[in-house]
């Protein structure tokens, strides 16, 4: 019965009296009770009474909303007792907002809206170009980057509703759309990139480990704080693929890769714990090397063990995949969950939380059976190791093209497992999403969400960190690409499967703030995502739309992304995302 009354998350303690309760609308009682669990409250309805005991603010926040949420069209609360507290003390989201698409000032209001309504408490926004550094107007001038104003504005929206704002800054690797400039290039560790084993080009992306470089990413780091009330920052250091092969590949090669990096992480840590802030930083250079993670301080600082993919135990991949991914330090046994990436930092005694991902990006309408699996292993493998906090990945690769739509649904399950791992393993937020983020009186979007984002793998193709009818949409293709081989029956499937998700689009009657965006955005990425599919079918050989056809539907539905991404997000970054989709239609005769 409970699941009827779309409680999000659903609590871990609840009682069904039967009997009398009370009036929607009557007023709670509220009792403080510091015996509760941290953020915790006890709810009693009954014989017309209502009471609500807390143990802090956050508890009778969260009692609040929770009878909110039973009162909502309802003239008559149920009798029962709730009894209800986190597993995970810091339930974070990290938005990316750095490959392409920054959100205006509204929805990052509308975001903040809806991590309340999670219970939510940590939010970051990941930073490589897009703040207006001072004296760095090269770097981010046509990205429409976030303001000193937009930080303070949006930490106020946050701390009004118990959110944590915490800066997050790329400190190391990442680091790309800086180097880029001349007056940058100088600070790289391979300034002409480097070539992969697979003859793969990257250009350079990562600071070369010098005092000087530290310092430099130091005072980026300081300016950003100034504009945040928490003394915390995320400062990134992640996937430092060519350290070692430019500037200092004679000192990798005498000290190892992983000591090089440990040494300019600590120069980083050292520098802002003297300014009084904790420190976060991405696990995966040190996952492997607990006797290097062990050197780490034991406060104030925080490894975020990263993976995007639900668990798997298959050998069957193909073996020149492999030798890409071990390039980018992912092994089969990586593949296999979380717990091989926090096994190593709770064997040094380091503080660190679990970080999976919504799997929305690199596929425009979502990979949600992945995310799930994905959320559920971090939740129970945090659990179990000891991690102190549960952030949910938010990533925009190869030009964000995804809505923020279509990454509701993970991150709602993610935030309810965060909660309370056990009490929403099972849980179905479609109903929740459509009473209390869409509105949707026909409760429409949320089951169409669940559908399209078992689509990915439809066609017979597969893929890893993105879906093929993201990757083979593009003409340029990912770096993963999509494997497998297409079928003819599941291809049309999935084109027709699309063709109806558009038609039930048409039917829905969401009443939310942003309910116009929401209904034009996911037409678009639907859009989208049909026309992969037909590319698909086109390269296997399957009925398809003529290249003229083609044409013109792409034509369309670029134009279509252009509206629904100026609804939501800046102007700057929606050439250079759109540039790869007017790429395929450069395949094309018109």
């Amino acid at each position: 019965m409970a699941q009827s009354w779309n409680l999000i998350p659903k609590p871990r303690e609840l009682e069904e009296l039967g009997g009398e309760g009370a009036p929607a609308d009557r007023a709670p009682r509220e009792v403080e009770d510091r015996r509760l669990p941290a953020q915790g409250f006890r709810l009693e309805i009954g014989q017309g009474l209502v009471v609500l005991h807390f143990a802090d603010d956050a508890g009778r926040r969260y009692g609040r909303q929770t009878l909110g949420q039973l009162a909502a069209g309802r003239e008559t609360l149920p009798a029962l007792h709730i009894r209800d507290w986190p597993d995970f003390p810091v339930r974070g989201y990290m938005l990316d907002v750095s490959r392409d698409r920054v959100p205006t000032a509204k929805t990052l209001e509308r975001i903040v809206e809806v991590l309340a309504l999670l219970r939510i408490n940590h939010f970051e926004l990941y930073t490589e170009h897009t703040f207006a550094y001072p004296g760095h107007e090269t770097v981010w001038k046509d990205a429409s980057p976030i303001t000193a104003d937009d930080v303070r504005q949006l930490d106020a929206q946050c701390a009004e509703r118990g959110i944590s704002l915490v800066a997050n800054q790329n400190t190391f690797g990442h680091m790309g759309r800086w180097l880029q400039h001349p007056a940058y290039e100088g600070r790289a560790e391979a300034p002409d990139g480097y070539t992969t084993r697979l003859g793969i080009h990257l250009s350079p992306g990562v600071l070369e480990p010098t005092e000087d470089n530290a310092e430099f990413a130091l005072g980026l780091c300081r300016e950003l704080l100034r504009h945040h009330r928490h003394k915390r920052i995320n400062i990134g250091c992640d996937e430092t693929f060519e350290l070692g092969k430019g500037r200092s590949r004679e000192r990798v090669e005498r000290e190892g890769r992983e000591r090089v990096y440990l040494d300019h992480l600590l120069r980083l840590i050292e520098g802002l714990h003297a300014d009084g802030v904790e420190v976060a930083f991405w696990g995966d250079i040190l996952r492997d090397h607990p006797e290097l993670a062990a050197e780490l301080p034991k406060q104030g600082v925080t490894a975020l063990a990263w993976h995007y993919e639900a668990p798997r135990d298959d050998d069957s991949l193909p073996e020149a995949l492999f030798e890409l991914l071990a390039e980018f330090g992912i092994t089969r046994e990586a593949l296999r969950g979380f717990e091989a990436h926090v096994a190593g930092f709770a064997k040094a005694g380091v503080p660190f939380w679990v970080c999976p991902g919504t799997s929305s990006w690199n596929t425009l309408i979502g990979r949600l059976d992945n995310a799930r699996g994905n959320l559920l292993d971090a939740a129970r493998v945090g659990l179990a190791r000891g991690a102190s906090g549960y952030l949910v990945t938010d990533w925009g690769d190869n030009g964000h093209m995804q809505p923020l739509s279509v990454s509701w649904p993970a991150l709602a399950y993610g935030a309810a497992l965060a909660w309370s791992t056990d009490a929403n393993a099972d849980l179905d937020v479609a109903p929740a999403l459509d009473a209390y983020v869409f509105e949707d009186e026909a409760g429409v979007l949320g089951a169409l969400l669940k559908r399209i984002g078992r689509l990915h793998a439809g066609t017979g193709k597969v893929g890893m960190n993105g879906s093929p009818l993201f990757t083979d949409l593009l003409a340029r293709g990912g770096l993963l690409g999509s494997m497998g081989e297409a079928r003819a029956d599941g291809t049309a499937d999935t084109i027709l499967a699309l063709d109806e998700a558009l038609a039930s689009l048409e039917t829905a009657r969401p009443r939310g703030a942003d309910a116009e965006i929401v209904v034009a955005e996911l037409g678009a990425a639907l859009r989208l995502a049909r026309h992969g599919a037909w590319r698909i079918a086109r390269a296997a050989g399957f009925p398809c739309p003529t290249d003229a056809e083609l044409h013109r539907d792409l034509t369309d539905a670029i134009g279509l992304q252009r509206s629904a991404w100026l609804a939501r997000s800046r102007p700057g970054g929606l050439a250079d995302s759109l540039a790869r989709l007017e790429a395929t239609l450069e395949t094309y005769a018109a």
